[in-house]
């Protein structure tokens, strides 16, 4: 069972990740082979199932990401704790919100991450 303090911590790591603009920072929270599901990776991937699995092929998409977005900020609004997974709310510089949600395996590791946004 995921702890709500546990969380927390989590989602303060990966906010904090994100806004130093350090993929391999980010990427070190998930498995060799977790799966990532985002409208984003059609637009900036071309992969029209949204989908990408592996950290070589997702690390790839967060660095364009990065590259076409080097505003970009993360702001932590609340965090939600399951049995395994977690979800975290957050605002972006752009004005965006959006909830990530996490998969973990028995090691804490995300195995698979599904993002959600407000708006186009």
């Amino acid at each position: 069972m995921i702890t709500r303090d546990w969380a927390m911590q989590f989602a303060r790591e990966w906010i904090d990740s994100w806004n130093a603009h350090d993929p391999d920072r980010v990427l070190s929270h998930y498995t060799d082979d977790f799966q990532m599901s985002s409208p984003y990776i059609v637009q900036f991937m071309g992969e029209p199932s949204g989908t990408l699995k592996g950290k070589d092929r997702v690390g790839a998409y967060w660095r364009a990401a990065l590259d076409r977005l080097p505003e970009l900020r993360f702001e932590l609004t609340e965090v939600f704790a399951g049995v395994d997974s977690i979800a975290i709310h957050y605002r972006s510089a752009r004005g965006k919100i959006g909830v990530e949600l996490f998969f973990f395996n028995e090691n804490r590791k995300v195995i698979r991450a599904a993002a959600h946004y407000d708006q186009d």
